[in-house]
């Protein structure tokens, strides 16, 4: 979709489909490592090179996981989570570095479990005042930072090594149409 062509082509809706398809393979692929993830990664990969896809890409991801997995709490975290990182990668999308995009991935999965620790917030909130929330998020988030320091090496270490050899493909493959 651009001024010149107000509305979605089939090949469009190819390139949705198989960003979708990727980032969901990749998932069932890592799910036996705890917090090793590339749906970071290629959340923010296909944020650079495909644009405003990637708004029809999010929610489509986010309603697969709630489909396959049950609309739990931690689905309400992905709500946010995710468009959060997308958001951050289109502000900067004019950076051209490996290092830079390992650090803004490793930094997003080391504050992953600060975002998610939302919701207990505004359930603590709602059950027994302010206190209470902040108890419960503060709790929630603490008893995971293990987790965040391994989902931000990991995070890190894959955009680090996949950026060149990625982005390189989607170059060859955006010049052949």
């Amino acid at each position: 979709m651009s001024k010149n062509k107000p509305y979605i082509s089939i090949r469009d809706i190819a390139q949705i489909g198989m960003m979708i398809a990727i980032i969901e393979a990749c998932k069932f692929a890592l799910s036996g490592i705890p917090n090793v993830e590339l749906t970071s990664f290629w959340l923010i990969m296909f944020t650079l090179f495909f644009g405003w896809k990637i708004v029809v890409v999010v929610p489509a991801f986010i309603l697969i996981e709630g489909a396959v997995y049950g609309m739990n709490l931690w689905w309400f975290m992905y709500l946010y989570a995710w468009p959060l990182l997308v958001g951050i990668t289109w502000i900067f999308r004019k950076v051209d570095s490996a290092l830079f995009w390992a650090i803004v991935s490793g930094v997003f999965g080391l504050s992953f479990g600060a975002l998610c620790a939302i919701p207990y917030f505004i359930i603590g909130k709602s059950t027994g005042g302010m206190s209470v929330g902040v108890q419960s998020a503060f709790a929630w988030w603490v008893t995971g930072i293990p987790w965040d320091f391994v989902h931000c090496a990991g995070n890190f270490i894959l955009m680090f090594v996949l950026y060149r050899p990625i982005k390189y493909a989607f170059q060859r493959m955006c010049d052949g149409y």
